[in-house]
């Protein structure tokens, strides 16, 4: 793994973009096993040519850019997707902005400026479904036949597989909805994780004995309302430590039934977690969000939560999304 993981983004200086290199190229919404095997033929690549293996990935993702007022449950917000890349190896990314002027650019015009002025690629990784260019008119096949006059390798993976079909950002988050998130586990190659910062709530959890951190997701999260066995981690470098716990993420329907939280409540822990940021790995499934008839029901509930999470949590000891640095 390289010690700095370099962004590159549009505004760019001409100089500080690497040249020679092998790039993956996808949107990587989740960074899933199909992702990884993209990033894994970059990097083997990369290695033959002694050069550095990049992502080239799109922010915001294009189906934002296309469907602006249409709910997107993206797996992995851009900050998130970046670390993810940073574990896996890569040098760094380059970020490219998705806009009327990307949409509008043709994929000859990508290949040649983009891949070839711009970052003098040697090498590119694709995925056997990806498309680029104005219309999705690029595709492996155009990449593949324009790489001997172009001076380039190109290495189109095939898809993988998992329960008998490929693995898909969309297959994920049709998992998550239905809170199966051993297979979601299986398909991203490590536990779905949420990114957020600690926020005053009403503390009812505290008065109960389970005093919780409480996380606002992005509104257009899909996961499944329910109860969770969850590994937490905060802060970076030195200071990084994990917690298991156990969540609750809805709309709390024995008080409110209002807006959906993600509660955490840390297991063995003491402190104070405001303003923190915070990284949920979703380990597994405990059960249904209910209504309870008062808080005496719902404490000898969340007693049994707390134990079945904790007896998933000791069956996967190590489970936590592997994540690099960004700055």
């Amino acid at each position: 793994m390289t010690s700095k993981f370099t962004i590159i983004r549009d505004t760019a200086a001409a100089d500080a973009v690497p040249r020679g290199g092998v790039v993956a190229m996808g949107n990587f919404d989740g960074v899933h096993l199909g992702h990884r095997a993209v990033i894994a033929a970059a990097l083997r690549m990369a290695r033959l040519r002694a050069k550095p293996a990049f992502a080239v990935t799109f922010e915001p993702h294009p189906r934002k850019f296309f469907s602006p007022n249409t709910p997107q449950f993206r797996l992995t917000d851009e900050t998130s997707k970046l670390r993810l890349l940073a574990g896996t190896g890569l040098a760094g990314a380059v970020v490219m902005t998705f806009d009327a002027t990307r949409a509008g650019t043709t994929a000859q015009d990508f290949i040649h400026h983009d891949l070839i002025e711009r970052l003098g690629v040697s090498a590119v990784a694709v995925g056997y479904d990806f498309h680029f260019g104005k219309g999705r008119v690029g595709s492996p096949s155009l990449l593949v036949s324009e790489a001997p006059r172009l001076g380039i390798e190109v290495d189109v993976q095939p898809h993988v597989d998992f329960d008998e079909r490929p693995v898909s950002s969309s297959a994920i988050r049709m998992a998550l909805a239905e809170a199966q998130i051993a297979n979601a586990t299986a398909m991203l190659g490590g536990p779905w994780f949420v990114t957020g910062e600690v926020i005053h709530g009403e503390k009812r959890g505290r008065g109960l004995g389970y005093p919780t951190a409480n996380i606002r997701l992005d509104r257009d999260c899909g996961l499944r309302h329910g109860i969770y066995a969850v590994r937490v981690g905060c802060g970076k470098g030195k200071d990084h430590r994990r917690f298991d716990g156990v969540a609750s993420f809805g709309r709390r329907p024995t008080f409110d039934n209002g807006a959906p939280l993600l509660e955490v409540f840390l297991f063995d822990f003491q402190g104070d977690l405001y303003c923190a940021m915070l990284d949920v790995a979703f380990i597994g499934f405990i059960r249904e969000e209910l209504k309870f008839d008062g808080a005496e029901a719902l404490v000898r509930q969340m007693d049994d939560d707390a134990t079945r999470a904790r007896i998933q949590l000791a069956a996967a000891p190590d489970a936590f999304p592997q994540l690099g640095e960004i700055g």
